[in-house]
């Protein structure tokens, strides 16, 4: 029952070349940086990564983009990261774009095993009509285009069929753990964090707080136990703000 790793190292030591993941994290919040660092460490390369979006340059998946160790990638954001674009306009890396709230029932759906759902999001556009542009060519023209997608009408509405998704790894970063894979998410990390976590055959968590089983109320548990494999401590240091913006105080 007890799930806790003594380090990130051997946490993601089984990861392999070519394993899809699921990491959490929304902007920079709940990113879990720690094991990602790891994995850098650790050499995985071909990954195939599921993510809201890709950290930043440097930070977060970053760190994986500007190794190479990425080779496609979904995410519904991708706007904050110069090696990302670089990499995408230049045909060196897969990209699948997905409806913000799609990503995340699909994660979710994953999770709960169920394989498909419909959805309005995305009816009349390329997301259901296909002609996406998952890859591009080192001549800037398109080799690999997202494909159409099953579209049914349920009443007076058209709906698209999307996928769930299951991931071999998910990295996940909560605020509290306990021993037993217990956890729960502060604020905005909230966000994706716990559909990743369910999306994973093996899930892997980066925790602030340590506590033992017990601690952490039934009614405060945001994910349990049964959906995460192996806890590791890292503490709150090394939390990074996306951007910065405050006013100017009165009389200043």
């Amino acid at each position: 029952m007890d799930r806790v790793v003594a380090t990130c190292a051997q946490a993601v030591a089984e990861i392999p070349n070519g394993a899809s993941l699921a990491v959490g994290g929304f902007g920079l919040n709940g990113i879990p940086h720690n094991l990602i660092q790891a994995l850098l460490e650790q050499g995985a390369t071909g990954l195939v990564t599921v993510s809201n979006n890709c950290g930043v340059d440097g930070w977060g998946l970053g760190v994986l983009l500007d190794h190479k160790r990425i080779a496609r990638t979904t995410g519904s954001y991708v706007g904050e990261n110069k090696e990302f674009e670089r990499q995408y306009l230049s045909g060196e890396l897969e990209l699948e774009l997905v409806p913000q709230g799609t990503l995340a029932e699909r994660l979710r759906a994953g999770g709960c095993g169920i394989p498909a759902f419909y959805t309005p999001a995305g009816v009349g556009t390329l997301v259901a009509e296909g002609g996406l542009p998952w890859r591009y060519a080192s001549d800037g023209s398109v080799a690999v285009a997202s494909p159409p997608k099953e579209v049914r009408r349920f009443g007076d509405r058209d709906y698209v069929l999307e996928y769930g998704i299951v991931c071999d790894f998910a990295l996940v970063r909560a605020t509290v753990g306990d021993r037993y894979g217990n956890l729960v998410f502060s604020k905005a990390t909230r966000n994706f964090n716990p559909l990743c976590a369910m999306a994973g055959r093996i899930t892997i968590a980066e925790v602030e707080k340590l506590v033992e089983p017990g601690a952490i109320d039934p009614e405060n548990v945001h994910l349990p136990g049964i959906f995460v494999q192996r806890v590791v401590h890292v503490g709150d240091a090394g939390k990074r703000i996306e951007r910065i913006t405050t006013r100017t105080r009165e009389g200043q």
